[in-house]
């Protein structure tokens, strides 16, 4: 399953456990158990972020697909069948 990650304000889903910052997640499928499982590689990604950087700048401005995917983020089934706002891509 791929999920776009998108940083934001509003329709939070999950937050950066070391700086805060608050993403709306868009998902390919919805299984419970593979929910699961992704949000656990979403918080691990998060926190790869952080290498160099402490607060929410670490972070790409853009969206990012977890796993990391080739090719544009606009046509990924995540942002695709997530419904994705065209302005979040």
């Amino acid at each position: 399953m791929q999920v776009f990650c998108k940083s934001s304000g509003e329709q939070v889903e999950t937050c950066c456990s070391v700086c805060g910052q608050g993403f709306a997640l868009y998902w390919e499928r919805q299984s419970k158990a593979e929910r699961t499982k992704t949000l656990r590689e979403i918080e691990k990604t998060l926190r790869s972020h952080h290498y160099n950087q402490a607060g929410p700048e670490a972070h790409p401005t853009r969206g990012f697909l977890v796993p990391d995917g080739k090719g544009p983020v606009a046509f990924s089934g995540a942002a695709i069948l997530g419904n994705a706002p065209s302005w979040a891509l």
